[in-house]
């Protein structure tokens, strides 16, 4: 997750050197990977375009005067197609270090003579400046970009690149990562304030919007633009995008993602009249239904997969990607904008069955609040009316069962965090903790607090989780170092790990490689190493991870082979493993017979092709010498 602090400074002000601010997040248990930073533009500067000239010697050329915000002007051979006179652009002097697209380097830029003009700079497109991979054009500024101010002032930043844990996903998204900033520093989060009039005719008259299998979908939220234009989005918007490592594409796609990275709430724009008879049901796919996704792949659907639909065909796959026959195109008017909230698992299998894992199922699959899908909504809405015009439509679609629902509790007693984290932590010192944190919560006796966990946490479930906030916050390295409340128990006794961590020393020591592999396998594969069951069949798993891993294997020795062919595929050898594990005796009528047993195999040449030794073939008498050389350290005599 690539967060740059100049959008996080919209949220939280921000008064941490970005390093002490990444220190801050990791000892808190949001691992900073990495602090970009971003510029190093030197003699690079906001420039205007006054004027722009066909180039006497070249058609695809033009010559353009260029003021630098010093009183002079410049002569700058250009061969962008987007460049206009009044522009605000990014103007390079030379000396300026810049990438070149020709060799492929940063090298330092020079007066260059091209077809008889000399070109005194360059107006610079992203990828002469780093900024993204666009080079067809140059980076066109806004209006009010200070003329003259040095490229590093306007356009550099610096960007947090976190390595964030499944279980915290809200810091999937920048107010999740602001409202962690803000309990570390003592500062306030600013949500983003949404408005906007509805002027349109209500959207129920519009469109109609269903939802057929609750299960699957908890919450289903929808709102309508119509009369907008499609277009590129402002730059402020792409640069914000491309700086959190996603691709612009159009600005209401654009804003489906700004808002996604935003609130952590994933959207999906429909054209609304591609859409069969205006409506949208989300249901179960049926039996043989197919859809081309937006990545222009057909899929061939089934039951267990949830569709968005029209009146009969699916437009998109629920919580994964959207289809192409509803794709937003330049020709779009009408958007009915979706925000809704995926059962998790089944949305986790839909992206497995596909091998397609997006950034919205991603964030489906592990578990996203109901509440946050009309929040993330009404922000979106607001923004595209402001990126693409149009009229929005009277009232939103809003389908979910458990709308009087109570948003959930969970209590935290004194007694259990001392019991956990050895030491006294005041109540006063919780809640000023849980408030810092914009938890809102309300004492329960003298000693216990009852937190309501709010919308963007999805993580806060049960008493330990509440305090884990709290060491957070207060700091691990606060954690008083105490003696064990009670005494350390004796060792006991184990004979069976004692005997297999000295076999393991054994094998290894007489050269053979340990190798583990799965405890599961396939009839097929028994049958290759002949191995007879006596009329009693393996145990079946119930829920097989595959078609070649169902049965609960009765020896090592098909795993052991399987291991040797892998590696004789890729090398030459020589090859010596061993594989220390249960195997599953079977038994008529019983569960199998768990024993412990441990094999080895070897092959290949006898050692690495030298001239200094022989190099015959391993064979018999080479495995007699290891085993009984391991027997040996194990104290035992081969019979």
């Amino acid at each position: 997750m690539q967060v740059p602090l100049s959008w996080l400074r919209e949220y939280v002000d921000i008064e941490l050197p970005p390093h002490e601010l990444a220190h801050r997040l990791t000892m808190a248990g949001v691992e900073v990977g990495e602090v970009i930073e971003l510029g190093g533009w030197e003699n690079c500067c906001v420039g205007e375009v006054l004027a722009v000239n066909p180039h006497p010697n070249a058609d695809s050329l033009q010559l353009c005067r260029v003021n630098p915000g010093d009183g002079t002007e410049m002569e700058v051979v250009c061969g962008a197609p987007n460049v206009a006179v009044g522009q605000r652009i990014c103007f390079a002097r030379v000396g300026a270090n810049l990438y070149n697209t020709h060799s492929g380097r940063h090298e330092a830029l020079k007066d260059a003579r091209i077809l008889v003009v000399v070109s005194e700079g360059m107006i610079c497109s992203e990828l002469e400046l780093g900024l993204g991979e666009a080079h067809e054009g140059i980076v066109v500024l806004p209006e009010d970009a200070p003329l003259g101010m040095p490229l590093d002032d306007y356009l550099g930043d610096t960007i947090l690149d976190l390595e964030v844990t499944p279980n915290r996903l809200d810091c999937f998204s920048i107010l999740g990562v602001a409202h962690e900033i803000a309990a570390l520093t003592g500062k306030r989060v600013r949500t983003p304030e949404v408005s906007y009039s509805e002027d349109g005719p209500p959207i129920t008259e519009e469109a109609s919007v269903s939802v057929a299998d609750p299960d699957l979908c908890r919450r289903y939220t929808a709102s309508l633009i119509q009369g907008l234009k499609i277009g590129p989005s402002p730059q402020w918007l792409q640069d914000r995008l491309a700086r959190a490592g996603l691709r612009p594409i159009s600005n209401v796609v654009d804003v489906t993602n700004y808002v996604m990275l935003e609130f952590n709430q994933p959207l999906h724009a429909f054209d609304l009249d591609k859409v069969r008879d205006k409506t949208i049901i989300v249901r179960r796919a049926a039996p043989g239904e197919t859809l081309e996704t937006l990545d222009g792949t057909p899929r061939e659907l089934n039951t267990e997969v949830l569709v968005i639909a029209d009146s009969r065909d699916p437009v998109g796959l629920g919580g994964v990607i959207g289809g192409a026959n509803s794709e937003i195109g330049l020709q779009t008017t009408s958007v009915l904008l979706e925000s809704a909230n995926f059962n998790s698992f089944n949305n986790r299998r839909t992206a497995d069955t596909f091998r397609l894992h997006t950034d919205a199922s991603q964030r489906f699959e592990k578990g996203l609040r109901p509440e946050l899908a009309p929040i993330a909504l009404r922000r979106a809405t607001q923004l595209i009316q402001q990126v693409a015009g149009g009229t929005i439509a009277q009232g939103i679609y809003d389908i979910y069962e458990d709308e009087d629902s109570p948003a959930p509790r969970v209590t935290m007693t004194l007694r259990r965090l001392k019991q956990i984290l050895g030491m006294d932590v005041s109540v006063e010192q919780v809640e000023e903790v849980f408030h810092s944190l914009e938890f809102k919560t309300e004492r329960v006796g003298d000693d216990a607090v009852s937190v309501a966990v709010p919308y963007w946490r999805s993580d806060i479930n049960i008493e330990e989780d509440l305090i884990e906030e709290v060491v957070r916050i207060i700091g691990y390295d606060n954690v008083p170092t105490t003696m064990l409340s009670t005494p350390i128990p004796y060792r006991q006794p184990a004979p069976m790990t004692e005997l297999r961590s000295r076999v393991r020393e054994a094998l290894a020591a007489v050269g053979l490689q340990e190798t583990i592999s799965y405890p599961v396998l396939s009839l097929e594969d028994l049958e290759k190493v002949n191995y007879d069951t006596r009329g009693v069949s393996p145990l079946r798993v119930a829920n097989p991870m595959s078609t070649e891993h169902d049965h609960m294997r009765p020896t090592l020795l098909a795993s052991l082979l399987d291991t040797l062919s892998y590696n004789e595929g890729h090398n030459e050898g020589p090859f010596r493993f061993f594989e220390q594990s249960r195997v599953f005796l079977p038994r008529a009528d019983q569960l199998p017979e768990e024993r412990e047993m441990a094999a080895g195999v070897i092959s290949g040449m006898r050692s690495e092709p030298s001239w200094l030794v022989d190099n015959g073939a391993l064979d018999f008498f080479d495995a007699k010498g290891m085993l009984t050389s391991a027997l040996g350290l194990l104290g035992l005599a081969p019979s």
